[in-house]
């Protein structure tokens, strides 16, 4: 096991899944809140064919990466806010035009190797460099910077757009800022997880989040967490069974996923048992066969509540109590209790809680 952090790619790929599971979840939380959570997708495709022309012009595929999906994030951005009919179809064909564009591009460059294409489609330990890891903590930097430090205001965005022009937000350009981030966590994903596949960590671990929390910051916390948890996992287990990392790290988030969707169930019952105390429910009226008496809960033993009963050696009451403040008192029928006929239906003085109880 130890072994296993020894060579020098594998502490890069360590600190690159890290990296990775840190920043895909802080981007994935708003998109998701967006219900834009095949964005990531979107953007994968395009991206391949930045990788594309840094084969061909012999560059670094990363930063050509980062500049075509800016780019194509913010053509997707202008298409949803324009709300276009047609806007669909522009974004398929960006999509798919991305795609065959980048197989197109390392075709026709000198390094058109299928394992150096395969390493960016699926993600690859074998190939982060301290290059591609100097980049990928640079811009995993100025990504969570810009997620963690604008999250009231991205939330405000997300939640609902209308609120926050009117509140006097730059929803323009908020919106066009969570599409660069989104296209530059693709880039820095992208070597461990793989184009096809980086939607997932950013979507499936805020997925699995929300089964367990309640609130916008700890399901982002939880995340972040669930995020940086299965990517080291998903490394360290693609290198024992010589597996790919990035369908290793997706497979294990969905699993992850799984085991939260089970117990969020029972999680919700004992948070609702805690919540309501589990105190005994109190009797607001006298019912016939002494199931309770005023302010005393089912069940109770004469003279728990504090007053003592009639017969029981205490001075008898001469009437009901009065009610406490704020609280209509209940009030008997006309003639006496004695002359009423036993209809089955309760007299009309009685509340619906003790109907109910009675029942």
């Amino acid at each position: 096991m130890i072994e296993m952090f020894q060579p020098d790619f594998m502490q890069r790929a360590f600190l690159a899944a890290v990296l990775v599971g840190v920043t895909a979840p802080s981007i994935g939380i708003y998109l998701v809140q967006r219900r834009q959570a095949l964005m990531g997708d979107g953007i994968g495709h395009v991206a391949l064919t930045g990788v594309g022309l840094g084969f061909l012009f012999q560059a670094n595929p990363m930063w050509t990466a980062v500049l075509v999906c800016v780019l194509g994030a913010v053509v997707m951005e202008l298409v949803r806010a324009r709300g276009n009919q047609r806007g669909d179809i522009a974004l398929a064909m960006l999509f798919y035009g991305g795609m065959a564009g980048g197989k197109l591009l390392v075709s026709m460059s000198s390094q058109s190797g299928a394992g150096s294409l395969e390493s960016y489609l699926w993600g690859s330990i074998l190939f982060v460099s301290p290059g591609d890891l100097a980049v990928i903590g640079l811009l995993a930097a100025v990504v969570v910077a810009v997620t963690v430090g604008l999250r009231r205001q991205l939330f405000a965005v997300c939640q609902d757009e209308e609120f926050a022009r009117v509140t006097g937000l730059p929803v323009r350009v908020l919106n066009l800022l969570i599409a660069v981030m989104a296209a530059v966590t693709v880039t820095v994903a992208m070597r461990v997880v793989g184009l096809l596949l980086v939607s997932a960590l950013m979507v499936v671990p805020v997925a699995a989040a929300q089964q367990l929390t309640r609130s916008f910051a700890a399901t982002q916390a939880t995340a972040i967490g669930v995020g940086v948890v299965t990517a080291l996992f998903g490394v360290g287990t693609s290198y024992q069974a010589d597996l790919p990392s990035g369908p290793t790290i997706v497979f294990l988030a969905i699993l992850t996923f799984a085991l939260f969707s089970a117990i969020a169930a029972p999680l919700a019952r004992w948070r609702h048992r805690v919540e309501s105390g589990h105190g005994p429910a109190v009797c607001d009226v006298a019912l016939p066969g002494g199931e309770a008496a005023p302010g005393r809960a089912p069940g109770a033993a004469p003279g728990a509540s504090g007053a003592p009963a009639a017969g029981a050696g205490g001075p008898v009451s001469p009437g009901p109590e009065p009610a406490p403040r704020g609280q209509e008192p209940v009030r008997a029928g006309s003639g006496p209790a004695a002359d009423r006929p036993p209809t089955g239906e309760p007299p009309s003085g009685e509340s619906l809680s003790s109907r109910g109880l009675a029942q």
